[in-house]
C-alpha cells in the first residue's frame, strides 16, 4: 500500500504507481533464471575469422566509414572504491597480505606514484620508500585514498592515472579518447565520446576532458563531441522487506536503490545514435598496445556494416512485398547461416504472407557484434544459446547471476562455456529506414535479478534491471566474434595495473 507521501515521491522520480507494483511483484517471485540451452562454441554461435577475413572486415570498414556516424559509449559511473577494497581493508587493520605486499613491492611501478610521492611530502615530510621503511604503510594509503590526499577511493576510474610513459602520464580517460581517435573518428574528423558518469562526478569529467580535449585535438588530427548523461532516477527501483512490505527508509519514505548497469539502455537509446561501440572504462592499454584492439573494433564494426546493408536490402525486399518461395527461401538462409537466428521448422509450412511477417519481425531489429575471447577462469559472463518464455531460442550473454546452479544441468552448461563476455560490443541502433530504434522495445525486463542486501541492520530484497548487454538487449541480433585475449585487461584492483598489458 502506497500513501500520499509515496506517490509524492515515486512521481518526483518520473516513475509510475504501476512500475512499482511490477517492480514489488518481481522482487516477491523472485529472480526467474534463464534456460541455457547449450553454450556458444566456435562454430556453433561463435564465429573464428581468419587474418584475411580480419582483413577484408577491417578494410570494408575503412570503405564504408564515410557514410556512417560512429559514437564511441563508456559506461563510467561509480567511484573506484571497490578498485581498492584490499586497501581500504589493510587501512583498517594494518596487516600485510600477499596483495599489500605486492603493491608496496612495485609501489614506484603506478602511474599515480608521482603525484603519491609529493602527496606523502605535503602530508607527513617525508618520502614514500621512508614511511614503508618505518612501518608506517597505513599513512602511504591513507595519502591515496582519502580526501586529505589524492582521494583515489572516492574518484571514478576514469580519472586514475593508469598508465606511465615516458616523461608523462596518462588517466583512463586520456587513453578513451586516444582510441576513439583511432577507430571511432568519422571521416569528417569527428570523434564522438559518450560517459555516462554520477552527477557527483560530472563536473570533474567536464573539467578535465575541457583541460585535456585541446592537446588531444592537435596531436590525433581530430575533433571531439564529448558528452556525458547520468543514470536516470526513473530506472531507480524499490525494495522490500522481509514481510513482503515496501521498504522504508527510518523517515518512512521509500528507499529507492540504482537499477544496476541495464539501467544504461535508457542513455543509449537518448542518444540516439547509429553506430555505437561500448566499452568499459577499465578494459584500456597504454597506446603503445593499442593496435590489436583497435584492429579487431575495426574488423568487428566491418562485419556489423556488412551484415546490415545485407539485412537493410533483405527488409525492403519484405517491406515492397512480391516475393517469391525462392526469395524467401535466400532470406531465411541469410538469417540461419549468416545473423545465426534460430528458424523453427514449423516456419517453413507457413504461407507466404506468415513468412513474410515472421521474417520481417526478426530482421527488423537492433543488431549488435559481440568479441568474445578464450574463458581462462575470469568470473563473469559468457555466451549461450538460451530459450525464452516464449520457446524462442536465441544467442545471449548470461551472467553466472540469471543462471539456476542448483540444477545440474544448467550448472554443467554454464561451466562447460568457452568463451567469456569482455564487453567488447559494436551496436546497430537504426533501421533501414535510417531511423533510431526505440531500444526500451527490445528489453526482456523478466531477466532482472533479485538480490538479498541490509541497510540500516534491515534485511532487504533488491531489484537489479536486467543487465546492459545481457536482457536490456535481449531481443537484439546478436553475432558472437572470438577475438584475441590481448583485447581484454581490465583493471578490478590496482594490482592490476601491474600487469605487463598496462606497462
Amino acid at each position: 500500500m502506497m500513501n500520499k507521501q509515496d506517490l509524492e515521491q515515486i512521481k518526483e522520480r518520473n516513475i509510475t504507481e504501476e512500475q512499482v507494483n511490477q517492480q514489488v511483484a518481481q522482487l516477491k517471485r523472485g529472480t526467474a533464471y534463464v534456460q541455457l540451452v547449450r553454450a556458444a562454441t566456435i562454430g556453433d554461435g561463435i564465429i573464428r575469422m581468419t587474418d584475411d577475413q580480419v582483413k577484408q572486415m577491417t578494410d570494408a570498414f575503412e570503405e564504408d566509414r564515410e557514410y556512417y556516424q560512429f559514437t564511441k559509449f563508456v559506461p563510467a559511473s561509480g567511484a573506484a572504491s571497490r578498485m581498492f577494497k584490499d586497501l581500504f581493508a589493510f587501512m583498517d587493520s594494518g596487516v600485510d597480505i600477499k596483495f599489500t605486499d605486492i603493491f608496496f613491492a612495485h609501489i614506484h611501478c603506478f602511474a599515480f606514484s608521482s603525484d603519491l610521492e609529493k602527496t606523502c611530502q605535503r602530508l607527513y615530510g617525508t618520502s614514500i620508500d621512508a614511511l614503508v621503511n618505518d612501518n608506517r604503510k597505513v599513512d602511504v594509503v591513507k595519502a591515496l585514498l582519502t580526501d586529505d590526499g589524492l582521494s583515489y577511493g572516492k574518484l571514478p576510474k576514469a580519472l586514475l592515472k593508469f598508465h606511465h610513459y615516458d616523461g608523462f602520464d596518462r588517466l583512463a580517460l586520456e587513453e578513451h579518447l586516444v582510441e576513439a581517435a583511432r577507430y571511432a573518428a568519422s571521416n569528417d574528423g569527428v570523434a564522438r565520446l559518450h560517459f555516462t558518469v554520477s552527477p557527483e562526478h560530472e563536473f570533474l569529467f567536464t573539467e578535465t576532458v575541457r583541460n585535456l580535449k585541446f592537446a588531444y585535438e592537435a596531436k590525433y588530427g581530430v575533433r571531439y563531441e564529448i558528452s556525458y548523461s547520468c543514470q536516470k532516477p526513473s530506472t531507480d527501483t524499490v525494495a522490500i522487506d522481509d514481510e513482503g512490505n515496501l521498504f522504508r527508509e527510518k523517515d518512512g519514505k521509500l528507499l529507492f536503490r540504482p537499477g544496476g548497469h541495464g539501467a544504461l539502455i535508457e542513455n543509449l537509446n537518448d542518444l540516439g545514435q547509429e553506430i555505437v561501440f561500448i566499452k568499459n572504462i577499465d578494459n584500456i592499454v597504454p597506446e603503445t598496445r593499442m593496435e590489436t584492439t583497435v584492429t579487431y573494433k575495426k574488423a568487428l564494426a566491418g562485419m556489423l556494416l556488412r551484415l546490415q546493408q545485407l539485412t537493410f536490402e533483405y527488409l525492403e525486399m519484405l517491406d515492397e512485398g512480391g516475393l517469391t518461395e525462392d526469395d524467401l527461401k535466400e532470406i531465411m538462409s541469410f538469417a540461419k547461416e549468416q545473423l545465426h537466428l534460430d528458424i523453427p521448422d514449423f516456419v517453413n509450412a507457413y504461407e507466404p504472407m506468415e513468412k513474410i511477417d515472421f521474417l520481417y519481425d526478426r530482421l527488423n531489429r537492433p543488431m549488435r557484434i559481440c568479441g568474445m575471447v578464450k574463458n581462462e577462469g575470469e568470473p563473469g559472463g559468457g555466451p549461450f544459446w538460451v530459450r525464452n518464455n516464449n520457446d524462442e531460442v536465441s544467442l545471449q550473454i548470461i551472467e553466472s547471476s540469471q543462471i539456476n546452479h542448483g540444477k545440474e544441468d544448467q550448472e554443467a552448461i554454464f561451466k562447460g562455456a568457452t568463451h567469456f563476455n569482455p564487453v567488447d560490443l559494436v551496436c546497430g541502433c537504426w533501421n533501414y529506414k535510417g531511423e533510431a530504434f526505440n531500444l526500451t522495445d527490445y528489453v526482456d525486463p523478466s531477466t532482472g535479478f533479485v538480490s538479498s542486501k541490509s541497510k540500516d541492520g534491515r534485511e532487504l530484497k533488491a531489484l537489479e534491471l536486467p543487465g546492459l548487454w545481457n536482457g536490456a538487449m535481449a531481443d537484439w541480433i546478436t553475432l558472437f566474434v572470438e577475438v584475441p585475449i590481448e583485447t581484454f585487461n581490465p583493471v578490478k584492483t590496482v594490482n592490476d595495473l601491474l600487469k605487463p598489458m598496462h606497462n
